[in-house]
């Protein structure tokens, strides 16, 4: 890519020099002209290919630069397109070109896509306006500007053939022109930072040496000592060559760093339309009351005032019309976003308050989890003393009731911390072997009064093994809490599993009881939320590792726990990560 830019570089200086040489070593006649022509038009395809690669997105990422790049080559071309028809006069027929030239309109206007190019402001972040309403600012732009030059210069090009007075109006339309081109270059220049101020100030010079050149080529043309390719050609030929280095130059800047858009740029384009608009009715006014004009001029000017008025006019209309839907929708997204504000609003409240209320319950069921400890103690050492079996069956109650006070603290601290669980691949059935261990302590019902059934073949989960057996103690706690005794029911903990998750089951198995049907699917948050909140803080661990929680319809508790099966790499991640830790 350097070396490909160096080659371009190269190219660009060579001709700048040919037509240095042609100027000073050949004197007026056929041979210099031919080959001021050459040189010009092998310049502006040059120029006009230089802006080619950054029209793409790889070279301007953001759709305004693409869209400032295509105009600013578009104008390049349109100066191609008069250095040709000039060529094809004085290279191709070998004869003057005539005065006035129809081909003028052409060099007039290659300036206007590149006023719309600066309109577009790229040194900007993208808004979101409508691209509708920008190619309606481009119309305005060309519009107005074609207007202008219809207005002061073609009637006498037409209507009444007048060369002194057409040179003279066409000189002042293009003055206007590049002045109008040159001071906004300079805001430009001195609002914009980084790469793009200095692309800015590159065709700010690039400009101001053609707008000199040029000026200085008429004045030699009133002296009658300008011809094609005289040394007033060199400042020309020297601008266009720097406008044709500009892009390669800018491929080496950073471009990137935008600056916000303030309101006040958004609105002088719609001020300036505004004042084109007015401007129209002035110059009919204008065409009217002027004392010199011939009554067809006269006739000519009015006629292109008000053609213009209509079609600015519908434009402006409509212009308008896309900022009232614009409005009309930035005032509803910000409606939108306005609720939404408010909803996060209400929500990060409703946090803070669920924060300090778990700090307050974990503080609380710490200082309480100590006197439990106690009453346990106590109760236990009654039941294991001499007392009569009417006392010893009131302190195993005690104990009991403390045990579940216990498990209701347990799960309030979990609920409280909301710490992230620790995942890793494990056997659901050794988590419930384990569970089982812990849970035949705390209860004074036979052994046989939970009963496992683990199905062969299980699958891994990836789960925290630690969350899970305080769910599985709490779910089988709850189904044992309420169970029958007259029936003599068991608690049952059964696994299986289908092909995306390992199901566990926990229920009552009375002798005449049906087998239960979960099919009322438990959420932490939402609708069907858990009774209490112990069974809520097994749900939301459920819920955080992928799974859900699942409770019977009928009156006896009954509740099914599903859990995605681990993939393969998790779990061999998982135990090559134990592995390491191990050693």
């Amino acid at each position: 890519m350097a070396r490909r830019n160096l080659a371009w570089i190269v190219l660009l200086v060579s001709l700048v020099i040919a037509q240095i040489v042609a100027s000073v070593l050949l004197g007026q006649g056929t041979a210099l002209t031919l080959a001021s022509n050459v040189i010009q038009a092998a310049l502006l395809l040059a120029a006009t290919a230089a802006f080619l690669p950054a029209m793409f997105k790889r070279r301007s990422p953001s759709l305004h630069s693409r869209v400032f790049w295509m105009l600013m080559g578009g104008g390049m071309f349109l100066w191609l397109a008069y250095q040709g028809m000039w060529n094809y006069f004085e290279v191709i027929k070998r004869q003057e070109v005539p005065d006035p030239f129809l081909g003028d309109i052409v060099l007039f206007l290659h300036l206007v896509p590149m006023i719309a190019a600066l309109a577009v402001m790229p040194h900007l972040r993208d808004a979101d306006r409508d691209e509708r309403i920008r190619m309606l600012d481009f119309a305005l732009v060309l519009t107005w500007w074609l207007f202008f030059y219809l207005y002061f210069v073609v009637p006498w090009q037409t209507v009444e053939i007048n060369g002194i007075a057409y040179n003279a109006n066409f000189n002042f339309a293009y003055l206007t022109e590049k002045l109008v081109l040159l001071v906004s270059l300079a805001a430009l220049a001195y609002t914009a930072r980084g790469g793009w101020r200095h692309v800015y100030g590159q065709f700010l010079g690039a400009s101001a040496l053609y707008a000199s050149g040029s000026y200085v080529a008429n004045w030699a043309i009133g002296y009658k000592t300008y011809y094609t390719g005289s040394i007033y050609d060199i400042p020309l030929i020297i601008s266009i060559a720097w406008m044709a280095s500009i892009p390669i130059l800018a491929a080496r800047c950073d471009l990137s760093e935008l600056r916000t858009a303030k309101p006040m740029l958004g609105l002088w384009v719609t001020r300036v339309s505004m004042l084109a608009l007015f401007s129209l009715p002035w110059a009919a006014l204008r065409a009217e009351s002027s004392l010199g004009l011939s009554p067809a001029v006269k006739a000519f000017r009015i006629s292109v005032s008000l053609l213009a008025m209509v079609v600015m006019g519908t434009m402006v209309f409509w212009r308008q019309r896309l900022l009232g839907s614009e409005l009309t929708y930035f005032l509803e997204d910000s409606a939108r976003s306005l609720a939404e504000l408010k909803a996060l609003q209400e929500r990060l409240i409703q946090s803070e308050k669920l924060a300090s209320l778990g700090q307050l319950v974990g503080g609380a069921a710490h200082e309480i989890n100590n006197p439990l400890t106690a009453m346990l103690g106590y109760s236990d050492l009654l039941s294991a003393s001499p007392l009569p079996p009417q006392e010893q069956e009131q302190a195993a109650r005690i104990g009991e009731e403390v045990r579940r006070t216990k498990t209701l603290v347990a799960s309030l601290l979990t609920f409280a911390r909301q710490t992230p669980a620790k995942l890793s691949g494990i056997d659901l059935n050794s988590v419930l072997q384990t569970s089982m261990r812990l849970l035949a302590p705390q209860s004074d019902s036979p052994a046989g009064s939970v009963r496992l059934e683990l199905g062969t073949g299980m699958p891994a989960v990836h789960a925290d093994s630690n969350q899970l057996i305080h769910v599985c103690l709490h779910l089988a706690g709850q189904v044992g809490a309420r169970r029958a005794s007259e029936t003599r029911s068991s608690v049952v903990i059964r696994t299986h599993h289908d092909q995306a998750s390992v199901l566990v089951d926990f229920f009552a198995d009375a002798p005449a009881a049906d087998a239960p049907s979960f099919a009322l699917p438990l959420t932490s948050e939402g609708t069907n939320k858990p009774s209490t909140l112990s069974l809520s803080a097994c749900c939301r661990i459920v819920e955080e590792h992928g799974g859900r929680l699942l409770q019977s319809l009928s009156p006896t508790p009954a509740f099914r726990m599903e859990l995605p099966i681990a993939l393969k790499n998790a779990v061999g991640q998982s135990s090559r990560a134990a592995a390491r830790s191990a050693h």
